[in-house]
């Protein structure tokens, strides 16, 4: 049996990490070697999906268990009293006796008071001012003056001024400062997120000649129209030779993965010095992914194509079983049940995420429940045209770039994995349908092909059943809804039989 005590948990957290880019994920390059062997020694699952791979949403849905149009985040801000739940991470951990934590990048609806120890203020560009060294501040501003882009050379700063090593230094401190009660630590790492930029010698670690093929090009995104060319078309306009970067733009991004290895192993070093490793759950998780060139696009914000909705996860540590789970699909949305189920904690009501703990240590669950996943995108409301410009939060006529804008992020569209296939649907394009075994870049729409019209029709069932399930039963007033254990509602159903594969 698990070992029912109340371990510490550390949750790592990295920023627009796609599922890929690691060997054991298949990557030609060994990028995060710890990260790696962690996978190794604890469970790691290979169809693990955001539930919307936008920075905030993707984290709010994390602490509290509920998918984006239930806790109401579909966009990057949240305040705190707009972000409906009955109760979170935080409040679990603590009504449990867990001090509550963080170290790093929040951005979410989380503000300092929700924590005990609270190293935040880092952005994507800068660390907290209050502290910072000279040569911090220095690297600070270098990194700002990048504007999101892929440096042509190494950082000119040592690695300490490096955001993921202040971060790391912060999370040691608050290890060191720990007292007594079991700690739950949020170690949020802001890269591989753009701009990208690492030193040497990460830098020059990977050769950009040596880079694995893209799936697609700007050719891609311009013929699937809509959002996509619209998005392809803002960059193009903004900065026109952006795409001839992208070799360099995967090569840094590579380099920038086993620059958080080596900072993760740091820290895990640094447990194991203090003996709590082995009395430590440690999940290794990112928000969303990154296109890396993929569809002649950089950073995120259009689809919910592979690269950007598929995460790494990983979780070792006390009662955990050393397996890799390559057939069950589970979401962010899974961890935060899955954490109450392993501190003996009841999970709140309102949360739609199925716990895993069973599954992590060795134990009967159901097939059925995690045969298929979802995941989703979309602010609502009619979408923006291709060619419209509304108003935007920056101006169309300078280099700045957001991704994330009125355009992009209008509308509603919805996705599920089940087996080999994958569909979407919703507005803007259309429907969407992928057979991943014989085309995992998401270049041929199998949507309208009549040859395929049976997996269209049955995953468009899996589809609705999904966006059933994620209704939001809060708020309860008069009635009394229906509960059921661990958060499993599908035990078998029709819908769980393996699709067609041919």
């Amino acid at each position: 049996m698990p070992d029912r005590r109340r371990p510490n948990i550390v949750l790592i957290m990295t920023d627009q990490q796609r599922a890929d880019f690691t060997a054991d994920a298949g990557f030609p390059f060994d990028t995060m070697p710890f990260v790696d062997g962690l996978g190794r020694e604890g469970t790691r699952f290979d169809r693990a999906y955001t539930p919307m791979p936008t920075c905030t949403p993707a984290r709010t849905s994390l602490m509290t268990g509920r998918f984006p149009k239930a806790t109401r985040v579909k966009q990057n801000w949240a305040p705190a009293e707009h972000v409906v739940f009955e109760k979170d991470l935080p409040q679990v951990l603590r009504e449990s006796g867990y001090s509550v934590n963080i170290a790093g990048k929040n951005h979410s609806y989380l503000t300092a008071a929700d924590f005990d120890f609270h190293a935040g203020g880092y952005s994507h560009t800068n660390g907290p001012e209050q502290g910072r060294t000279a040569e911090q501040e220095a690297f600070d501003e270098w990194l700002f003056k990048l504007d999101h882009r892929v440096s042509d050379q190494p950082s000119p700063f040592p690695l300490e001024t490096q955001l993921c090593h202040r971060i790391v230094d912060d999370a040691i401190e608050c290890v060191d400062g720990r007292g007594e009660k079991p700690f739950f630590l949020w170690l949020s790492l802001p890269e591989p997120h753009n701009p990208y930029q690492v030193p040497d010698p990460y830098y020059s670690m990977f050769d950009p000649d040596q880079m694995p093929e893209r799936s697609g090009d700007p050719a891609e995104a311009e013929a699937r129209g809509g959002h996509w060319k619209w998005l392809r078309d803002l960059f193009q306009d903004k900065r026109p030779q952006y795409d001839g970067e992208w070799r360099r733009y995967r090569a840094v991004y590579a380099g920038m993965l086993r620059m958080l290895d080596d900072q993760i192993a740091r820290f895990v070093g640094h447990l194991k010095e203090n003996g709590l490793y082995d009395d430590t759950i440690l999940i290794f998780v990112s928000d969303h992914g990154d296109y890396v060139g993929d569809h002649g696009l950089q950073r995120k914000g259009v689809g919910l194509p592979e690269c950007l909705t598929r995460v790494p996860m990983i979780l070792r540590g006390p009662g955990i079983e050393a397996s890799r789970n390559a057939e069950d699909f589970v979401s962010l949305v899974d961890l935060m049940p899955t954490l109450c189920d392993a501190i003996d904690a009841p999970i709140p009501f309102g949360v739609q995420g199925r716990s895993l703990w069973p599954m992590l240590c060795g134990q009967s669950y159901p097939k059925a429940e995690f045969d298929s996943i979802y995941a989703e995108l979309g602010i609502g409301g009619p979408p923006w045209g291709a060619e419209e410009r509304p108003p935007l939060h920056f101006d169309y006529d300078t280099p700045v770039i957001d991704e994330l804008n009125a355009v992009t992020q209008s509308g509603n569209t919805k996705m599920v994995r089940k087996g080999r296939w994958k569909a979407v649907y919703g507005a803007p394009g259309g429907g969407e349908l992928y057979d991943l075994d014989t085309d995992p870049g998401e270049l041929r729409n199998l949507f309208d092909d009549p040859a395929h019209a049976a997996p269209k029709a049955e995953m468009l069932e899996v589809l609705l059943r999904w966006t059933i399930r994620t209704e939001d039963p809060l708020p309860r007033i008069k009635y009394v809804p229906k509960t059921v254990e661990k958060g499993w509602q599908w035990t078998s159903s029709p819908a769980s039989q393996d699709l067609p594969h041919d």
